[in-house]
């Protein structure tokens, strides 16, 4: 079965049954709105705000919670019901709050269709809302306008549409209205195709709707965004495993003490209590909100280099990222077309200077000319007039108001000294626009002496049968073999280089002269040939090797040709020379297996589609990597949404990219991801050490409770103190480790595997080794001054809560380092030594202000019993801090 771009326009007149100059009838209309539906994207049912919230609440450890909350209450603990309950519903809020901003990108998706449309119904041209349009539909567009729909051209008058953010093209295509016979031709190959949501940058034209809605390509991408599933994070899957672990744990240690005390003669209820209290000590309440607190201060760091995290997971993830794929145009690029060479009276000419400032230099053999090189002069001016475009400045920065090729012709004339004030003495006559079928502009100039010429501009091979002439030093010379060679092996030296092409050639005119663009566009003066491209930006290629050493591979993926695509590759030192490029077509003839064998040898991809980004990004993660996925365009969101990172340009950027991303570049710089996943390893590494610290303490407090049962001794610790402990001694040096600054090396060691565990590379005996011995200590504590003075629980029970929160904030520095206590300066964090004191101090109030003693169970503890505090609760880390396990 053929497709639209390959019928002609009197077979899509037939198979849609309308013609060119009626439209459809009002009743036609009316019955395929009623066939094919409003012409809009559909998105997924939404949900109720309370069932999101709710949602929030259905993790099992968040469950536990709840139960431990009402069973505190239910035993009299208020103090520890209220405080349990208080922190389950801050994360809640939390929770909804960010899912309420995750799923956009359908509603952004929608802002970009047209609102109206110019359509012919019943031979007359009126305004309709653009959903009202139906399949057979006469659209009429120009420049501004927004594609209401899938249409195929039937006629075009220089008509261009910006198709970067929907195909990946960098530069505006020219449409056309003949048929194209090619079988299975890409999007952004179908150039007598205009699709919904693109932007007419020039000309007008007119077009059969063909698809609307969801049958539209961009309907097709928001289908794929739709069906993607969203991978959980590392981290998240982590926390999750985490939290397994420890119900497992207080639930068997629960059970287990109530029996050991029932056994020994305690009673049930108080036994209860104590089991209670255990399973408080076992889970770390603190743990999922000062996870929280940690990223979110990640963020803000992350905020001032540039970079805006939408999802506070994704920090993480970022950290521990294997591949980075990607888009070249706007990210590794300027997404500013930039002459670099001419070539102009049989001399290679040089020129400096990136984007769209004026600042460069022109250069013959190293040695710079200036505008007094007047031949070049007239070059430049040549395609300053055939030219559509505008130069502006906003905030103090050029910008191009039209083509981006027009704009790189304007800037180099700017460049060599050529002043605006000079094309004023020049009127333009008449313009012949570029067409897909001429492939050339030309304009008729009248100088200020009425003297009148032709200005041609276009592709080289489209303009060489059309030379016979040739300016030369001396004037004009007839254009002979030698020079026609000369010309092709400068266009080649060009193309080599990844340079488009665009020749420049005049013609003299007389007044009498016709000019129709068969008479003037032949027997031309061949003026010279510009070469420009799209140059990468400065920052990346340190990026990308910073990368390397970090153990990350960078894969450039884009709609663009596969040589510019190589070019850009190698200048960015991204291609080794084993390296492979592979284009769509080869994408879409291998399986996905193929795709996954080969695809770590695959560093650029060209001329890709949204499904082959997709396929790319799921190859990836099928070897195991964790994928981040970088780019600007709507062809970029559903890949960007599959990946385990989805970056999105913040300039640049289309707002459906933006919601569908994870991460934000506010300042479109490659080299802002670099900083980014130095931060989100950071950050990962103090999860780490707070979780260490935690867990370690809790271990601790587990253990003083089972051993004394095991012992036959009172309990040491009340419940209310455990709480205290694990939200004021815990929580504060634990959200201080997360200020933690990166360690020297963060950046030389490799990704981490995404099935490595929480508690991978000896963290697990860390824990207990440390966890055991601040147990024992605050045992000993308890049974030295208990044995003392037996007829005094309360003030063994003091000693021993202070021995264990002392014991906990000098064991936090431990916690700083992989290595040693002895590797980190321990004033390097002036954070921690804050939340240490600020421990320190609100110990002392519950020991020594007299209201909070009976609410706390403590009492005054004389000099003597700090002495005895102190040296146990030093020994673990004195006996362990100088190891590496």
């Amino acid at each position: 079965m053929e497709k639209w771009y390959q019928l002609d326009t009197e077979q899509t007149e037939k198979k849609l049954h309308v013609t060119v100059q009626k439209g459809l009838s009002s009743n036609q209309a009316k019955q395929r709105q009623k066939q094919f539906g409003p012409n809009h994207l559909k998105s997924s049912d939404k949900q109720s705000r309370w069932l999101i919230f709710l949602k929030q609440f259905q993790d099992f450890m968040v469950l536990v919670l709840l139960a431990a909350t009402l069973i505190a209450g239910m035993l009299g603990e208020y103090v520890d019901a209220i405080t349990i309950m208080f922190i389950v519903l801050v994360n809640g809020f939390i929770g909804y709050f960010q899912e309420q901003k995750a799923e956009k990108s359908l509603e952004k998706l929608k802002e970009l269709a047209a609102p109206t449309a110019t359509v012919l119904r019943d031979g007359t041209w009126e305004k309709l809302p653009s959903s009202e349009l139906v399949p057979g539909d006469i659209v009429r567009v120009k420049t501004g306008d927004r594609i209401p729909a899938d249409i195929r051209v039937v006629s075009s008058k220089g008509m261009e549409t910006e198709e970067s953010a929907l195909t990946g093209e960098s530069l505006p295509v020219m449409k056309h209205a003949t048929a194209m016979k090619k079988p299975d031709l890409e999007a952004q190959d179908q150039t007598n195709m205009a699709f919904k949501g693109t932007l007419v940058t020039r000309g007008w034209g007119t077009g059969i709707v063909v698809a609307t809605g969801m049958n539209t390509v961009m309907g097709q991408i928001a289908s794929l965004m739709s069906n993607t599933k969203k991978i959980p994070t590392p981290l998240e899957r982590k926390l999750a495993e985490l939290g397994k672990i420890l119900i497992i744990i207080a639930l068997f240690l629960t059970g287990l003490v109530i029996a050991v005390g029932v056994y020994h003669g305690h009673p049930l209820y108080e036994m209860f209590l104590a089991g209670v209290s255990l399973a408080v000590a076992a889970i770390p309440e603190g743990l999922p909100a000062i996870v929280t607190v940690a990223l979110s201060l990640g963020v803000q760091r992350m905020i001032r280099k540039k970079a805006v995290v939408r999802k506070l997971s994704a920090v993480e993830t970022l950290g521990c990222a294997s591949v980075i794929c990607s888009d070249k145009t706007g990210t590794m690029t300027q997404n500013q077309m930039t002459v670099k060479e001419i070539y102009h009276q049989g001399a290679q000419i040089e020129v400096s200077g990136e984007g769209y400032q004026i600042d460069g230099n022109f250069y013959i053999n190293d040695k710079q000319i200036d505008d007094n090189f007047a031949d070049l002069n007239k070059m430049l001016l040549y395609g300053v007039l055939c030219n559509n475009a505008a130069l502006k400045v906003k905030k103090g920065q050029y910008i191009v108001d039209g083509d981006p090729t027009d704009g790189a012709l304007i800037i180099a004339a700017r460049k060599f000294g050529l002043k605006p004030e000079m094309e004023r003495n020049y009127r333009i006559i008449k313009e012949i626009p570029f067409d897909s079928e001429r492939k050339r502009m030309s304009v008729v100039v009248e100088d200020e002496n009425k003297q009148r010429f032709v200005i041609t501009k276009g592709a080289p091979d489209i303009l060489m049968p059309r030379l016979t002439y040739i300016l030369e030093k001396n004037g004009r010379g007839v254009l002979k073999e030698r020079d026609r060679q000369a010309i092709e092996a400068a266009v080649e030296r060009m193309a080599e280089k990844a340079l488009r092409t665009i020749a420049i050639a005049i013609k003299p005119l007389k007044q009498t002269d016709t000019l129709e663009a068969h008479m003037i566009e032949k027997d031309l003066q061949f003026v010279g040939v510009y070469g420009m491209i799209d140059p990468p930006r400065k920052e990346v290629k340190a990026a990308i090797q910073e990368c390397r050493q970090a153990g990350i591979k960078t894969v450039m993926i884009t709609g663009d040709h596969v040589k510019t695509a190589r070019a850009i590759a190698e200048k960015l030192e991204l291609l080794p020379k084993e390296g492979l490029v592979l284009d769509g077509q080869q994408l879409s003839a291998m399986s996905v297996e193929e795709l996954r064998n080969e695809i770590e040898n695959v560093y650029v991809f060209a001329r890709v589609t949204p499904q082959h980004k997709l396929k790319i990004v799921q190859a990836f993660q099928e070897r195991g990597h964790v994928v981040a996925m970088t780019g600007d365009g709507i062809n970029d969101a559903p890949a960007i949404k599959a990946s385990d990172i989805g970056i999105s340009m913040g300039i640049t950027g289309t707002d459906v990219t933006k919601e569908a991303s994870s991460l934000v570049l506010m300042d479109d710089n490659f080299a802002t991801i670099k900083a980014a996943i130095q931060e989100g390893r950071n950050i990962y590494e103090n999860i780490r050490k707070f979780i260490r610290y935690l867990l370690s303490s809790n271990v601790g407090e587990i253990l003083v409770m089972l051993f004394a049962m095991l012992l036959s001794l009172p309990l040491p610790l009340v419940p209310v103190q455990i709480l205290w402990v694990n939200l004021v001694t815990d929580g504060l040096p634990a959200m201080a480790l997360g200020l933690d600054k990166p360690e020297e090396d963060v950046m030389r060691r490799k990704p981490r595997s995404p099935k490595e565990g929480v508690f991978a590379r000896g963290l697990a005996y860390k824990i207990l080794s440390r966890g055991l011995l601040i147990g024992v200590v605050t045992l000993v504590a308890f049974m030295v001054t208990y044995h003392h003075d037996p007829d005094s629980l309360t003030y063994a029970r003091t000693v021993a809560f202070s021995t264990l929160v002392m014991a906990q904030l000098i064991h936090v520095f431990d916690c700083r380092s992989e290595i040693s206590i002895f590797n980190r300066n321990p004033f390097e964090n002036v954070y921690l030594l804050l939340a240490v004191l600020t421990s320190v101090l609100m110990l002392f109030v519950v020991i020594y202000w007299p209201p909070l003693q009976p609410i706390f169970h403590t009492t005054f503890l004389a000099a003597k019993d700090w002495m005895l505090i102190l040296a146990l609760s030093a020994l673990p880390t004195v006996l362990f801090g100088y190891t590496k396990k």
